[in-house]
């Protein structure tokens, strides 16, 4: 099998996975974004064109490294079409672990170094169920906006052997992030700290105990956090932090319960940034009001 130890898979091509793929070839990675949805990938090459246009414009990028990001970058419709033996494949479909699964049962049989799910609430051994090879598997959590967020959250299972986590370290490493270790659990530690905040949020919108703004204004003033917990939920996504908050309250039960207010923002398509308003309105990916 051809070892490609400079190529990183990322398989789907939403706002995360578009991030990811934008890190890594800007860490110098030869890029493969895997996308089945032609519009969805040639939008995905468009934002991250975009975002290393505007880092080297402000200065964050030395000149030329715009192009070089684009040059590392192609998609491909299939998993199948993508490198073997690559570095690390990572995907990032969906919150449902179906979906998850198949995905990543395929990308095994490219015979990555690292395999890993960028899950940001779903049990990683749950998901490791179909593969052959779970000592290899791991969680890599990014944030979003995955080039401003710093953290990466490592998820490793007891079936994860430390030459995988070590790995995954150097990987980070690699990408300018700065890792934590946590042991697989639903939720993990970031997104069980995340949506509790969020969820009473929303909660005491739905009761009217104050505005988002109030709220938001609350926790960055109060409590140093760079943006409050409902302005946060909207860069995620409604519906995300909804399918999030589904899976905690299945582990962990109803203090993770959606809000209604939540469950019918949703309904209604409101979804934040990507729709254009949420508990906010947006323009052109920037909060207008």
């Amino acid at each position: 099998m051809p070892d490609s130890p400079q190529d990183f898979t990322v398989i789907g091509a939403g706002t995360m996975g578009a991030g990811i793929g934008y890190v890594a070839a800007s860490a110098g990675y030869r890029v493969t974004i895997v996308e089945v949805d032609a519009d969805r990938a040639t939008a995905a090459l468009d934002r991250i064109a975009r975002w290393a246009d505007q880092a080297e414009d402000r200065g964050r990028a030395e000149p030329g490294t715009a192009s070089a990001v684009r040059d590392r970058l192609h998609t491909v419709a299939d998993v199948a079409d993508s490198p073997e033996g690559a570095e690390v494949i990572v995907e990032a479909v969906p919150e449902r672990a179906d979906l998850k699964r198949a995905v990543l049962a395929a990308a095994e049989a490219r015979g990555p170094r690292l395999l890993a799910s960028n899950t940001s609430s779903i049990a990683i051994t749950s998901l490791a169920e179909p593969l052959h090879h779970p000592d290899r598997f791991c969680g890599l959590h990014f944030f979003n906006p995955v080039y401003a967020m710093s953290l990466l959250e490592i998820v490793v299972t007891d079936a994860t052997t430390d030459a995988t986590r070590d790995h995954a370290l150097a990987i980070a490493a690699r990408l300018g992030k700065e890792p934590i270790v946590v042991r697989d659990s639903p939720g993990f530690a970031t997104s069980r700290l995340g949506n509790a905040l969020s969820l009473e949020a929303v909660r005491m919108v739905e009761s009217g105990v104050a505005s988002a703004a109030d709220i938001d204004k609350a926790m960055a003033l109060g409590y140093r956090h760079p943006m409050g917990p409902l302005e946060l939920t909207d860069v995620v996504g409604l519906d995300v932090r909804l399918d999030i908050a589904r899976t905690l309250q299945a582990a962990y039960g109803d203090r993770f319960a959606p809000p209604r207010l939540l469950v019918e923002m949703v309904e209604s398509g409101r979804l934040g940034k990507k729709s254009g308003e949420g508990f906010y309105l947006w323009r052109d990916g920037r909060k207008v009001a």
